[in-house]
């Protein structure tokens, strides 16, 4: 697990360097792991953005919750929240709803505070054996987790009122 974590902290900072035009080495093994399974993002998922907004993006929706994205970008001609993930396996679309709740939060969380109308997220996946998953959110499956989402921030407030 420390392992996955290490390796997922090393592909975003490339990641994050690479759209910051920077450029980042990391020789260890991890970091070298990290480096190939970053490579595939950028190579086909990042080849899929045509403009940045923004990277490392803290959101609140005030008085409700906070987090912040990985990316807020032109994603196909289409604003959208996305996430870098590295897997240890590639995952299987139902084992991600954790992932699109988040985004859905994060898009909502955007919506609000700066007047926009996102309808779209994505996630950009890497497994260590350099294995590129992309899994885009949008329409109605967009709009059903974000009511899902709301429904988990209204049960949180319940349980904490008690």
């Amino acid at each position: 697990m420390d392992e996955a974590a290490a390796r997922g902290t090393a592909m975003h900072k490339i990641l994050e360097r690479y759209i910051g035009e920077e450029g980042y080495l990391d020789l260890t093994a991890v970091g070298q792991n990290a480096h190939n399974m970053a490579v595939r993002i950028i190579e086909q998922g990042l080849s899929n953005i045509t403009e940045y907004y923004g990277l490392e993006a803290t959101l609140y929706y005030p008085g409700l919750y906070a987090g912040a994205t990985d990316m807020i970008a032109l994603h196909k001609n289409e604003m959208a929240i996305i996430d870098f993930k590295q897997t240890n396996k590639p995952k299987k679309r139902e084992w991600i709803e954790d992932y699109c709740l988040q985004l859905a939060a994060y898009g909502m969380a955007h919506d609000y505070v700066h007047k926009t109308q996102i309808n779209k997220a994505v996630i950009m996946m890497c497994s260590k054996d350099n294995y590129y998953q992309e899994f885009i959110i949008e329409g109605e499956e967009y709009k059903k987790y974000k009511h899902k989402w709301l429904a988990r921030v209204n049960q949180y407030y319940e349980k904490t009122k008690k």
